[in-house]
Formats: structure tokens, sequence, C-alpha cells
């Protein structure tokens, strides 16, 4: 009996997608694909999961696509039905936390931009290898990347194809920190306790407004950002909300603070 390609676990209202083929590094082979589309689109469709934390079983997070498919070498047992999968993933209302776990390659790489933001293990490896198999990008590494650690960085990567150590990706801004290895889902599934405490409506459109400003001009993104903060004055800002949640965040800052 096969395992499952993607395993899904969820604690409260957080869910766990595991890419599920360590044998193979998870590389993207047609039927994982199918799998990750199934699965994220049924998690934005669920009301009970706020937030996602997205990682890989073994040695690598994922290597990209199954070159040995690709190539010819063994048969898809499935065809693709979902082509696209940053539409998908980074196109989430909910938050998702990529845990790279180690290798993080290609189209791989790709599938960790799609995420909010990067918790790294110390083992993790990220590299760009497109201009090495003779595929141009098509999930929205050749965007994203230069919009998060700058064109110059992004070409070196890009064009060379070496690989990037974990510390030096957090010093690039890649990654937001480098974690020991058996400390990863511990800090993730915090971020993600972290975040669901915050007012779900509010986080979403704050959320929304700065996935399409990056995705625009600044004076286009501004404009963005006063429309949907205009509308949501008018439902959410009121005196009862403000003061409740003034009390709240007091509390919190007292813990934290010590």
């Amino acid at each position: 009996m096969k395992h499952p390609l993607v395993l899904v676990t969820q604690h409260e209202n957080i869910a766990t997608v595991t890419l599920n083929r360590p044998e193979a590094l998870n590389a993207l082979s047609t039927a994982l694909r199918n799998q990750i589309a199934h699965v994220f689109a049924a998690l934005e469709q669920d009301p009970a999961v706020e937030v996602v934390i997205l990682t890989g079983a073994g040695r690598a997070f994922t290597v990209g696509l199954d070159l040995k498919e690709l190539g010819g070498e063994i048969a898809a047992e499935t065809s693709l039905t979902s082509e696209d999968l940053s539409k998908i993933i980074g196109a989430m209302s909910k938050p998702v936390i990529g845990a790279i776990n180690g290798f993080a390659i290609t189209g791989g790489f790709e599938i960790a931009l799609m995420c909010d933001f990067l918790i790294a293990s110390e083992n993790a490896k990220f590299a760009d290898t497109h201009a090495r198999v003779g595929v141009v990008p098509g999930w929205g590494l050749s965007q994203r990347l230069p919009r998060l650690i700058g064109i110059n960085r992004a070409k070196e990567l890009s064009l060379t194809g070496n690989y990037l150590d974990a510390e030096t990706a957090c010093a690039w801004g890649l990654v937001n920190r480098v974690v020991a290895a058996e400390a990863l889902m511990t800090t993730c599934r915090q971020l993600a306790r972290d975040i669901t405490t915050t007012d779900t409506r509010t986080r979403k459109t704050i959320k929304k407004i700065m996935d399409q400003g990056w995705a625009t001009t600044l004076e286009n993104g501004i404009e963005i950002e006063l429309e949907a903060s205009r509308a949501h004055s008018k439902e959410e800002v009121r005196s009862e909300k403000v003061a409740a949640r003034r009390a709240a965040i007091q509390d919190r800052g007292r813990n934290q603070a010590g």
C-alpha cells in the first residue's frame, strides 16, 4: 500500500501540511502537485483552519519538479489537474508559514516563496537551478525573489545555480529566522498560535492589502491600503471593539515584557 503523498494534521485551528515523498526528497511528481493543489484548496474553504504550516518529510522541503518524470525515465501516475500552484498557495487568504526543514530547490524554492514567511532549520539550503536544467521559472520565482532579497542577489542565485545556506538566507532577508532542526516545528506552531490570537477579519484584510501592494507600485499600494482601511473602519473600528482589543493588547504586552 502506497503512503499518502501529502499528510495533513490539525491541532485546534492550525493545519500542518507535510510533503511526504522523503525517498525522493519530496520531488514534485504530477501526483504530488495534484495533491498539494487539492489540499490547499480544501484548507482555504475550511472554516476550522486559520493558519497553515507547510513543511517536508525527511531531508528536504522539496527539491522541485521530479526530473525523472519530466525526462521520461519514469511514467507519470496521473495527469496534471492543476498547473499553477502559485495561484492556489499564493492566493490563500489564510497565512501560510513555510517551515523549511532541508533542501528547497528550484520548484521547491518557488513553493517556499509562495508562503507568507519562512522559518528555516539550520539544515535548510536553497538553490535555483532553472538555468542549469534549462527551464524558465513559471511559478513566480523570477518576480518574488528579487523583491525579497534585491535584484543583484537574486541574479547571483538564479544565474549561477549555487546553493544558499540558512544563515546567509536569513542575513539576506529570505527567511525570518534560523532555528535548530528540533525546534523548527515548535517555533512555527508558536508563531501560528500568535497569529490566531489576532482578529480574523482584520488579519485577512491586512494580509490581502500587503500582498496586493507588494505586487504593484508603491503609489498604487498606498491607494489599495487607503481603500481597504476606509471600508474596514466602517465595520470594525467601533469604540467598544477598540476598547476590548486595547485591554487585550496591554495584557499581552505586559506578559511579553516580563
